[in-house]
């Protein structure tokens, strides 16, 4: 029995670099006592919790894998619930940290989080369209409420009645009774989708935000017991800003259709707010007073309104009646000739616009307080990795917004492209797109910022003071860390340095450009113009020319060798004194992105955009082992040190450590929830650090815990079972091309059932038929007619025949799912269909539809019906009444067409109106008009 070989296991060590995730909401907690300084932010699986004011991290709530996409606090300040991307939401207490409670319910992520005013119910609405409201004191689920047709953007609960509503993108707003657990209310006055939706006005109106810009407004009046429903009520005041609607929505309409059923309370559209943004809602909420209004679009601007209580309107009315009576008199009319009742405050005095809040970049979500003193404060959760606070005064004429704070120096505003370690293991590099940070690995501090153009490649100089980037432009910038300030700006390339490469002798690198050139420098020392002390320059010494585009390039451990990747796939080898061509590695059928050779030289791995990664021996140029390392593009790869153990970053958002020798996969490091850009690993080999598109930095520690690949295997199989159990392979279709076209749907447990059911009909079509068979053969021998059993199920649809019984279940299977669930089918119950459908089509029963399903069944099942003898007739019977029906279809389109053209040409003529006109249409034919009139006058002179 051979040796079974252990490995060290690497583990996540800290997540750092990152402020605040974009996916979540923003909230203000209660902590040491405090509110309106504590704010929650997601930051991908944990969430932090900042101090507003200095900027300082005062607790992490640790989650496992998925990403945070909900939170909410509840209404006592003691816990905070929070809602993942796997459906799951967990309670957490802000007193330690530790979660309380874990509730799964959802299939998909949690969209939307909210207490009940007792903090003892908490509902959740998700991507799956449900909503569920769970008991906090008895950490159970209460009920599942469906009825959505699409995400729930939304959750509330009303305070003094044991009522929720919810909105969500199937344009709908649902209220529910919570004591019968049922929808008794919609609101369809939505032609787009519902983003938001808030209570003001103690909970007497009700505004909506969508995917336009209006802010619609609704009455809600409370119906007490034994009221009649139907009975006329007196209408708030209402009215709209120019531009709003005046028009009666669907749900008016619906009102006095269905004023008999209304129980509970009445909804009606008052007007609408026309809002600055022209794009959709992102967020709309209100403080929890109710008085203060916000939302935003996907821009960088966050509208705030004011909502003037009864007390305040009232004093606005008697305000106006006043004016209205002296103008009146003035007038010389008596006073009672001027009705009361016709004085009337429009929406855009009761829901006044406060101010607009420009932030530093796109806002993702927000949350307001109001404090005792009257000082309105708005936390913004932006694009670009920051937090920003706004305070301003609501109460004052003319309210002055400003800035209290803004949290950006513990990460980057873009992707950090570049890492690096010092030799020292100590200090990690970062550098993105406007900046270089210097951080200690020990307590992830910020230790350095330093603005710099867009970052591609990056080293820490010897000795550890100094560090090089190389940017997107083809430029060199050369920082001293003890100041934080640039000392110099080389032009290196006319394209874009993308690889940078130290010498083993440490007295210089080497660079490799878009411009397909390999320059060579060396480290010198010269005077410095500012002071008499020399500083550390730069010199350009020798120029390697290539054919094509350099993307990366690496010193072998002796410097005797070059390694360079061009854009054509292959890594040319160089000697470095002469630069003479040695070898060529070529195999790969994109182009190499990354690479790295050991530190005895003996082995160079070649990561690639192909996703593979091969393993090349550096004596004669041979590939080893090429290994499929990722699901996309191989970023980055590096060995780890002294030993042939590398570890390579991927497109698909894992890290996946290798070994070159054995060409056996190890380990893989999950926890980043996008593409992971780089790597960097310590000299020491004892930590890898690691960034990606979800703007966080990574650090992994090699542990003492061993790690056996067989069990590792085992494990990651297992996982893979338990996530494929609940989703079965997709089918394949015969004859499909297998790319970037494929079937629009999904195989999906109600296709499933759709099949099963049609399977079901079939096959008492069968039984029915050859019953009915065997009913004639008795008649025929008895002389006389003997009574047929009657099928129950038949007898339930109406006596209908079985034919049309099998119509019936193939009508009720949604189109979505036709293709899908005549998939799945097997090709013995095909024979049985395509009879039917014959059928049907001949009598022009739902051509259109039994068309789709047959050229479908003959695409997926061509090979077996064409082999097929007994279905020879069936087919030409098929091809006959398809061509005959699908024309007389055609036909009656045609003659309904040039109906309507007709009916329209006369309504023109009578009206002088123009129907059905196509904008472009008109113009062209006016167009025409103007050109002929030119030529005329043109002919006249």
């Amino acid at each position: 029995m051979g040796l079974t070989r252990q490995y060290l296991r690497y583990g996540v060590a800290a997540v750092f670099g990152l402020i605040a995730s974009p996916k979540g909401n923003v909230a203000y907690v209660r902590l040491r006592g405090e509110s309106g300084r504590y704010v929650a932010v997601p930051a991908c699986e944990h969430v932090f919790l900042w101090d507003t004011r200095r900027g300082e991290k005062v607790l992490i709530l640790q989650g496992l894998k998925q990403e945070v996409t909900s939170l909410c606090p509840s209404p006592d300040g003691l816990h905070l619930a929070v809602g993942y991307e796997d459906g799951a939401v967990r309670v957490f207490s802000l007193l330690n940290g530790e979660v309380i409670v874990t509730f799964n319910g959802h299939k998909a992520s949690v969209t939307a989080l909210k207490y009940d005013q007792l903090g003892g119910r908490l509902v959740s609405g998700s991507k799956d369209t449900d909503v569920i409201v769970w008991d906090i004191i008895n950490e159970s689920g209460l009920y599942r409420l469906k009825g959505h047709k699409d995400a729930v953007t939304q959750v509330l609960f009303l305070r003094e009645k044991n009522l929720l509503v919810t909105s969500g993108k199937d344009t709908l707003v649902k209220w529910w009774d919570l004591d019968t657990q049922h929808c008794f209310r919609t609101l369809v006055g939505h032609r787009t989708e519902v983003w938001g939706l808030v209570l003001v006005s103690e909970e007497k109106r009700l505004i909506t935000g969508a995917a336009d810009s209006e802010l619609r407004v609704w009455d809600i009046t409370y119906l007490q017991e034994g009221k009649d429903p139907g009975e006329p009520e007196s209408k708030k005041s209402k009215g709209s800003l120019a531009g709003a609607e005046e028009t009666c929505s669907i749900d008016e309409t619906l009102d006095l259709h269905e004023a008999s059923e209304e129980r509970l309370l009445r909804c009606s559209k008052v007007g609408s707010i026309m809002r600055d943004g022209r794009d959709r809602i992102v967020t709309l909420a209100t403080d929890q007073t109710g008085r203060i209004l916000a939302c935003h679009g996907t821009d960088s601007i966050l509208e705030v309104f004011y909502v003037l209580s009864e007390d305040e309107i009232h004093k606005k009315m008697e305000r106006k009646m006043k004016k209205a009576r002296k103008k009146a008199r003035q007038q010389l009319q008596k006073e009672e000739e001027e009705p009361e009742s016709s004085i009337e405050l429009s929406l855009q005095e009761e829901i006044q616009r406060l101010v607009n809040i420009k932030a530093s970049a796109k806002i993702k979500s927000f949350d307001l307080i109001l404090s005792p003193k009257g000082e309105l404060k708005a936390t913004l959760l932006l694009q670009n990795n920051t937090v920003e606070t706004y305070a301003l005064n609501p109460s004052a004429q003319t309210p002055q917004v400003a800035r209290v704070s803004k949290i950006t120096i513990g990460g980057h505003r873009s992707n950090v492209r570049t890492l690096a370690f010092s030799s020292d293991n100590i200090a990690v590099l970062s550098a993105a797109a406007e900046s270089v940070k210097i951080w200690n690995r020990s307590t992830l501090q910020c230790i350095r910022t330093m603005e710099c153009e867009y970052a591609l490649c990056s080293l820490f100089v010897p000795g550890d003071r100094q560090v090089i980037i190389g940017t997107k432009t083809g430029k060199l910038q050369l920082f001293d860390l003890a100041s934080g300030g640039l000392l110099e700006t080389l032009a290196a390339h006319d394209g874009a340095v993308w690889s940078i490469s130290l010498s083993p002798d440490q007295c210089g690198f080497i660079t490799g450009g878009a411009d397909k050139c390999v320059k060579f420098w060396e480290f010198e020392l010269v005077k410095d113009e500012n002071s008499a002390q020399k500083r550390l320059s730069v010199k350009h010494t020798r120029i390697l020319q290539l054919d094509e585009d350099v993307l990366c390039v690496r010193y072998s451990p002796n410097q005797k060798l070059l390694a360079v990747s061009l854009l054509d796939c292959t890594v040319k080898i160089f000697h470095t004194d002469t630069l003479k061509f040695f070898l060529s590695l070529y195999g790969h059928k994109l182009p190499v992105l990354c690479m790295d050779i050991t530190f005895d030289g003996a082995l160079i791995a070649t990561g690639s955009a192909d996703r593979n990664v091969k393993i090349w021996g550096l004596d004669f140029g041979d590939c080893h082992r090429s290994l499929f390392a990722h699901n996309d593009s191989v970023m980055y790869l590096q060995f780890v040190p002294k030993s042939h153990l590398f570890f390579t970053a991927g497109k698909d958002h894992k890290i996946k450590q290798w070994d070159a020798d054995k060409f056996q996969h190890i380990q893989t490091l999950e926890g980043h929830h996008q593409e992971v850009w780089c790597l960097a690993i310590s000299p020491s080999g004892d930590h890898v650090v690691s960034s990606s598109h979800d703007k966080s930095l990574r650090i992994w520690e090699r542990t003492r815990e061993p790690l056996i690949v067989e069990e590792e295997q085992e494990m990651q199989r297992e996982a893979e079972y338990e996530e494929n159990v609940a989703k079965e392979e997709q089918p394949v279709v015969a004859g499909e091309v297998q790319g970037e076209t494929g079937l629009a749907g999904k195989k999906t447990i109600e296709t499933i059932k759709a099949a099963e059911r049609i399977m079901e009909a079939i096959e008492m079509y069968r039984e029915e038929t050859a019953k009915l068979k065997e009913h004639e053969a008795i008649c025929t021998a008895a002389g006389k007619e003997v009574p047929l059993p009657v099928n129950p199920v038949l007898q339930a649809y109406g006596n209908i025949s079985p034919s049309s019984y099998v119509l019936e279940v193939f009508k009720k299977v949604k189109s979505s799912e036709v293709e899908e669930s005549l998939l799945v089918l097997p090709f013995s119950y095909i024979p049985d269909l395509l009879t039917l459908f014959n059928e049907y089509i001949q009598v022009g029963t739902e051509v259109e539809l039994f068309c789709r399903a047959l050229l479908f069944l003959l695409r997926i099942h061509f090979g077996q019906i064409t082999s097929n003898q007994m279905l020879v007739t069936v087919i030409e019977n098929l091809k006959k009444t398809t061509i005959s029906k699908v024309s007389e279809a055609q036909d009656m389109l045609g003659f309904n067409m040039a109906g309507l053209q007709y009916l329209k040409r006369e309504i023109e003529a009578k009206g002088e109106v123009t129907f059905f006109a196509d904008a472009s249409d008109h113009f062209e034919e006016k167009k025409k008009k103007r050109k002929k009139k030119e030529k005329l006058i043109l002919a006249v002179v």
